[in-house]
């Protein structure tokens, strides 16, 4: 094995540029605001958002480079930019529960709005602190590829160069958007399922979405990691969703009309999901224990650091400097303090605040850290915050119980500690993955960390705004407002379900505790993963269905690698011009993405080509996209004796 070459960003350490500016912050201020209102909209009325990496590197490599900046400019501006999205998580998943638990009716009033940004700046600060004693442990771990770092940084370096490999991005990038263009459109059918009866039950197969983002971070993925994020989903649909719904609906009559296939959905999100967040329990207690060390040797070597420091031993490198660990713990304690006065005024009662608080730092950390594992493998467009969210609410709820907490005043506790913790790891996780694309370009954490913190006060204090207009909106138009058809809020619907059920003693533990068990099984088996398998369990099939096709289409490149002999710099020219295509698919359908959800926002309808789309077209979709991402990198290998490209660092 090759020894590996020391790291080299793409702007030295040594060198002195403009970064953190006026005009970046501002315009990645605009970006936060903006990107979050739109995928506030899509989570509440979708269930997921889009990630807002590449709209704001896109946006702000144009705006910069326009008022001739500098690519560390472009830089700190996605980091800005791209954190209102994570706010906006952390706000569309939890503030609605308390609507919909009967908590907050109406939704506004003065005071809901001032915790609703209490909560969303404490969470949000508190998950960039933790980031900070994380970083040098996330983004040097060679083990994590950080998909859509790669893609956001490979974005920024090809709008410098120009020309070369830029071409294959921004070509790319128009390929994913008319894709994700026509199946708004309805040319195709960008989903396909067909329920199959066998006796006296049935098997429920779906298609892989027709999404150039998912296939994209599977390509960047690879294979290995692609397959075994799809076995859970396989685990979820092929044995236990259709062998509880045999068992449930076993030896009854059922009407004729009877739908299977809405039926299975419905166990799976009844059933397989809660037992899914069990496994995630202990994939992420397993995850932490084998980082265990680094994590030790991290935080360590943050608080050495900072004793060299006060005796004047110790130059940091630029792109190595994190906020001081000084302040790291000020802002700790200051977020638990703030925590502590919030989750008293819920729960009225000093106790259960004090315990509460004690549960959202340990939680809050526990998660961030799993957040930003997670993002390093399958990148923040995929990372089930609500899943983890729902693990610190199962925990908060058991001890608010314990506590003697009942009726409103413990579901509103219940709901404000995982509110937090949710904020908090949605934070980490987009966080660390902008501080990894920072690490590739050759960025100052310290100010990006800076950076972020401004981005999440300003976002923190504008977010409640989009959420109020669309709640007010649907009611005023005959709706219900959340939790009703015009805005599911499925994560927050669930959510205040959840906390009602366990307040009131009629949670089913069974299925929690099942999961956990099937999570120690998989450790058992030496699973790599046990975590990535219960969040293919958690994702929707079609999801982690296209993710997998992703990565076979790696794997396919690789094996035609090997057949026509290329040496190591025909395979890096493959892999980098994959790299750069698959980021610009991602890209693509993240930029038209955002720009139907604004559409959507100012309802106006959309032409169709056809109401009932067909996925023979589908088909031809996801042929063009394999023959994109197999036939031109391979194409563009160039000779055995041409000298090799750099290759990009994981």
């Amino acid at each position: 094995m090759a020894e590996q070459k020391p790291f080299v960003p793409f702007v030295s350490p040594e060198t002195n540029m403009a970064e953190f500016t006026i005009r970046a912050l501002l315009i990645g201020l605009v970006l936060a605001v903006v990107l979050g209102a739109a995928n506030a909209y899509l989570g509440l009325k979708a269930g997921m958002t889009i990630a807002a990496t590449y709209p704001a590197a896109v946006i702000g490599m144009a705006l910069i480079k326009l008022m001739k900046g500098t690519i560390l400019e472009e830089n700190f501006t996605r980091t800005v930019g791209s954190i209102g999205e994570s706010i906006a998580a952390g706000a569309i998943f939890t503030l609605p529960a308390f609507f919909i638990a009967g908590i907050w009716n109406p939704f506004f009033t003065p005071g809901n709005y001032m915790i609703s940004a209490a909560i969303m700046v404490a969470g949000g600060i508190l998950g960039i602190m933790f980031v900070a004693l994380l970083r040098r442990v996330m983004v040097e771990d060679v083990e994590l590829p950080f998909p859509e770092s790669v893609a956001a940084a490979e974005i920024h370096k090809a709008g410098r160069h120009g020309g070369g490999g830029s071409k294959f991005l921004f070509g790319a990038m128009g390929i994913g958007a008319v894709i994700q263009s026509l199946g708004q459109f309805k040319l195709f059918a960008t989903s396909w399922d067909k329920l199959i009866p066998l006796g006296k039950g049935s098997l429920l197969f779906k298609s892989p979405d027709v999404s150039p983002a998912y296939m994209g971070v599977g390509y960047i993925i690879g294979p290995r990691l692609a397959a075994l994020n799809f076995s859970g989903g396989v685990l979820a649909w092929g044995l236990l969703t259709p062998m509880i719904a045999y068992f449930k609906y076993y030896g009854q009559e059922l009407p004729a009309d009877f739908d299977w296939a809405a039926t299975m959905v419905t166990v799976w999100k009844s059933y397989v999901r809660p037992i899914a967040i069990g496994g995630m329990l202990v994939g992420a207690g397993f995850t932490l224990f084998k980082m265990r060390k680094s994590l030790a040797t991290g935080i360590a070597r943050s608080v050495g650091d900072v004793k060299k420091a006060a005796t004047g031993e110790h130059v940091e490198i630029r792109t190595e400097k994190d906020i001081s660990f000084k302040w790291i713990m000020i802002g700790i304690l200051g977020t638990a303090v703030a925590t502590f006065f919030i989750y008293n005024y819920f729960a009225q009662n000093i106790l259960a605040a004090l315990v509460a608080t004690v549960v959202m730092i340990v939680a809050g950390f526990f998660f961030a850290a799993v957040s930003g594992y997670l993002v390093g493998i399958i990148g923040s467009s995929n990372n089930p915050i609500s899943g983890l969210t729902l693990s610190t609410l199962v925990v908060a709820a058991i001890l608010m119980v314990a506590l003697g907490m009942k009726g409103t005043q413990g579901v509103a506790a219940v709901l404000g500690v995982a509110a937090v913790v949710c904020v908090a790891a949605a934070v980490a996780g987009e966080m660390l993955q902008d501080l990894k694309a920072g690490h590739f370009l050759g960025g100052t954490p310290w100010k990006m960390q800076v950076g972020d913190i401004i981005g999440v006060v300003v976002s923190a204090a504008i977010m409640f705004i989009p959420l109020l207009v669309l709640h007010e909106g649907d009611i005023k138009s005959g709706g219900t407002g959340f939790g009703g058809d015009a805005l599911p809020a499925p994560q927050a619907s669930l959510m205040a379900i959840l906390s009602k059920g366990i307040v009131a003693g009629d949670m089913e533990w069974i299925l929690i505790f099942v999961g956990m068990l099937m999570g120690v099984a998989f450790i058992m088996m030496n699973v790599k993963s046990p975590m990535l398998v219960s969040v293919g369990m958690y994702l929707p099939l079609g999801t982690t269905f296209a993710i997998f096709v992703g990565g076979m289409i790696k794997g396919i490149v690789e094996r035609v690698n090997t057949k026509k002999g290329f040496n190591d710099a025909q395979k890096s020219r493959v892999e980098n011009n994959g790299v750069l295509l698959a980021a610009g698919l991602i890209a693509g359908e993240a930029l038209i993405g955002l720009l139907f959800a604004g559409l959507k926002f100012a309802e106006i309808d959309l032409f169709e080509f056809f109401a009932q789309p067909s996925f023979l077209v589908s088909l031809v979709v996801f042929a063009i996209i394999a023959w994109l991402l197999i036939q031109i990198p391979v194409k563009n290998a160039g000779k055995p004796d041409d000298p090799a490209p750099p290759q990009v660092s994981m």
